[in-house]
């Protein structure tokens, strides 16, 4: 059975939605969940669930990494051996053996920062990175760098496009993923100076890389993976879920205030609207995956509802019984004997 830590304490409405989502989580899925966080505010939202027969218990965490944990006070919090916050006692199960995998909808930073000081990265990864399942025309593709790298070199890219591939073909199981790197324009000779440094490696590589991607190629689902720095990720990803919500909200505001034909041909629509609002919504994509760390780390919304947690779990099972932590490394390992 998959044992997966669950940070009671990660989302901006904690514990309800993490511990409602855990527990959906281990009904629905069969796994074993181990809620870390403070055990007196569990314990209620806990108490509060159907959770009869699930594989569940507690570990207590007197403290928690927030918004306001920054620059060394953050590293001596992470780092600390005897650290008493929900998300390095959390991780620690799963270094230990305790646990397969973790999942937060807690401050990224602070779990970014956590993850790499108590597991280390793996053999030849040189910067961890966040890498999303996103919406396309013919289905989905993989994002990364979401955000964990705003400054990259071409090398790191290129790391992040090995890991990237493995995991779309890992836990999304696309075959022989396509490959792109987001820049300004198709033409080779487009794009910035990492761009420029970084396509000659992706063609030396065995990926299936077929070259520079704008906006419309990602959208238009002719990639399974865009590779990106993490400032041009981040950017992208709140982008697209801004545009994203102002059409919705504009199409349903128009369908109000329109005449009594319009809103009868909205309700004719409803149910379409609701496919499309449910495609859109991050809570049905879960988790990023924090690639290139020596566990499986998955880090949601602060905003995340219960539904959001369990679907942030459900991601971490398939990870792990997608062996995406070893395929992961024997990537990278293949990619260092080529040099």
């Amino acid at each position: 059975m998959t044992r997966i830590v669950v940070d009671a304490m990660g989302s901006d409405n904690y514990p309800t939605p993490d511990v409602e989502g855990a527990v959906a989580a281990a009904r629905a899925y069969g796994v074993e969940i181990i809620l870390v966080g403070d055990e007196a505010k569990i314990k209620p939202a806990l108490d509060a669930q159907n959770s009869a027969g699930l594989k569940l218990r507690v570990v207590h965490a007197p403290e928690m990494l927030t918004m306001e944990d920054k620059g060394v006070a953050l590293a001596l919090k992470a780092r600390r051996p005897n650290a008493k916050n929900s998300m390095a006692i959390g991780i620690d199960l799963m270094k230990n053996g305790e646990a397969d995998a973790f999942v937060t909808m807690g401050n990224t930073g602070a779990c970014l920062v956590t993850a790499y000081f108590r597991l280390g990265a793996i053999s030849g990864v040189d910067l961890p990175t966040l890498a999303v399942a996103f919406p396309s025309a013919t289905g989905s593709f993989v994002l990364v760098d979401l955000g964990a790298n705003p400054d990259c070199k071409a090398e790191n890219l290129f790391q992040f496009a090995i890991m990237g591939s493995i995991y779309a073909e890992k836990v999304r199981g696309v075959k022989n993923p396509k490959v792109g790197l987001v820049s300004n324009g198709e033409e080779e000779g487009k794009g910035n100076e990492l761009v420029k440094a970084t396509i000659p490696l992706l063609k030396e590589s065995r990926l299936n890389f077929i070259g520079s991607v704008e906006g419309k190629e990602i959208y238009g689902g002719q990639v399974d993976v865009a590779v990106m720095d993490g400032f041009t990720g981040n950017v992208f990803l709140k982008t697209s879920e801004a545009v994203a919500k102002l059409l919705t909200d504009k199409i349903r505001d128009t369908i109000r205030g329109g005449s009594l034909l319009t809103k009868f041909g909205g309700m004719l629509i409803r149910p379409a609207m609701g496919s499309i609002r449910k495609l859109l919504d991050p809570s049905e994509y879960g988790a990023a995956t924090l690639l290139g760390v020596n566990g499986l780390v998955f880090i949601g919304h602060g905003r995340s509802d219960a539904r959001a947690v369990q679907v942030a779990v459900r991601v971490a099972k398939e990870a792990r019984e997608a062996d995406l932590l070893g395929a992961t490394k024997s990537a990278i390992e293949e990619s260092l004997r080529k040099k």
